[in-house]
C-alpha cells in the first residue's frame, strides 16, 4: 500500500534556469550608423558643447592680452562676479525690452498653435490631393526665404514715395504714410510677418500628425452622422493633443528670445522711433555687442540671461504639464 502511494505521487518539479544573457556584438550595422551620426556629433561637439566654457566670460571684464590668443586674455581677465549682470538689468531700456520681447512670444505662441492648426484640419479635409499638396507648397515657401530678402519686400511695399501700399492709398485718394516712422503700425507688421513666414512650416507639422490618425474613427463618426466641425472637435483635436502641447513646451522655452531677422532686418536696423516697438532683448544684444563701448562680457552676460531664463521656463512648463498629463510631457 505504501509502495503503491509512493508510485502515485506526482514527480517534483525542477525549477528551469534562466537562459543565458547573449553578450550584444557589435554588428556591421552599428558601424554604418555609427559612421552615419559621426559629422553631428562631431559638429555638436565643435558648435554647442566646446563653446560652453565661454560662459565663464559673462563673469569676468575681458580684455585683450597683446600678443596672447582670445583664450589667454580670456583666462588672464580679471574676475567680476555678477557686475556684467547688474549692468544689464541697470539699462534704462531695460524694462521696455522685456516688455516686448514677452508680449510678442505671448502671441506669437497663440497664433502658431491656433492659425496652423486650423489650417491644417481645413486642408486635411479638401479632398482633391492635387490642390491639397498646392496649397501646402503656397504656404511652405515663405519659410526657406532670409528674412533679409523679406526685409526688402516689405521696404517695396513700404516705402513713402514709390511704396505699393501707399500707391495703393493715393489710387483711392488717400495720402502718403511714413511707415517706418509711424511705430503704432509696427506690431501689426510684425505679427503678419512673422505668421507669414512661418505657418506653413506649422501647419505642416499638424499635417503630419493629422494623417497619422486612425481613419476608421472618421468612418465610424460619419456613420454616426457626425459633421465636419464635430469630427475636428472630437477626433482631430483631441488626436493632436499631444503634438501641440510638444509645440507649446518648446515655444514656451524661447519666450524671453526673438527671431533677431524678423525684428531687426524688417524694421531696418531697429532705428528711431521704431525702437520702442520693435526693441527686443536679441536686437539690444547686437547693439551692444556692435556698440564698441560695451565690454564682451556685459554681452555674454545678457546673452547668458536668455539662455537659462529659457532653459527654466521650458522645465516649469514641462513640469506643470507633467502634472495635468503625465503622458504629454516633454520630458
Amino acid at each position: 500500500m505504501v509502495n503503491r502511494m509512493q508510485d502515485n505521487k506526482a514527480p517534483a518539479k525542477t525549477l528551469a534556469k534562466p537562459p543565458a544573457e547573449k553578450k550584444s556584438k557589435w554588428t556591421k550595422d552599428d558601424t554604418e550608423l555609427s559612421i552615419l551620426a559621426l559629422p553631428t556629433t562631431i559638429w555638436y561637439i565643435l558648435f554647442c558643447y566646446l563653446p560652453i566654457f565661454g560662459i565663464i566670460l559673462a563673469f569676468k571684464d575681458y580684455k585683450i592680452t597683446p600678443g596672447a590668443s582670445f583664450l589667454t586674455s580670456l583666462l588672464n581677465s580679471d574676475w567680476v562676479g555678477f557686475e556684467n549682470f547688474k549692468y544689464f538689468f541697470t539699462l534704462q531700456d531695460f524694462p521696455q525690452i522685456l516688455r516686448n520681447t514677452i508680449l510678442y512670444n505671448i502671441v506669437f505662441i497663440v497664433l502658431d498653435i491656433v492659425l496652423p492648426v486650423g489650417l491644417a484640419i481645413l486642408i486635411s479635409n479638401i479632398y482633391s490631393k492635387r490642390k491639397s499638396k498646392t496649397y501646402q507648397t503656397l504656404m511652405f515657401m515663405p519659410h526657406f526665404m532670409s528674412w533679409v530678402v523679406i526685409s526688402y519686400f516689405v521696404y517695396a511695399f513700404l516705402v513713402t514715395d514709390k511704396g505699393l501700399l501707399n500707391s495703393m492709398l493715393r489710387a483711392f485718394g488717400g495720402e502718403n504714410v511714413p511707415w517706418y516712422s509711424t511705430p503704432a503700425a509696427w506690431p501689426f507688421i510684425i505679427i503678419i510677418m512673422h505668421v507669414w513666414k512661418t505657418i506653413g512650416y506649422k501647419m505642416v507639422v499638424y499635417l503630419a500628425s493629422i494623417t497619422g490618425i486612425d481613419s476608421s474613427l472618421y468612418e465610424a463618426a460619419v456613420l454616426d452622422g457626425a459633421t465636419k466641425y464635430q469630427q475636428a472637435k472630437y477626433i482631430t483635436i483631441p488626436s493632436l493633443r499631444p503634438i501641440i502641447i510638444m509645440m507649446f513646451i518648446l515655444a514656451i522655452g524661447g519666450i524671453f528670445s526673438s527671431d533677431f531677422g524678423l525684428f531687426y532686418q524688417v524694421s531696418r536696423g531697429a532705428q528711431q522711433p521704431l525702437t520702442p516697438v520693435v526693441a527686443t532683448l536679441d536686437v539690444k544684444v547686437y547693439q551692444m555687442l556692435t556698440s564698441g563701448t560695451v565690454s564682451l562680457g556685459k554681452t555674454s552676460a545678457a546673452s547668458l540671461f536668455q539662455a537659462v531664463v529659457g532653459c527654466i521656463m521650458i522645465l516649469s512648463a514641462n513640469a506643470v504639464v507633467r502634472k495635468v498629463d503625465r503622458s504629454s510631457a516633454l520630458i
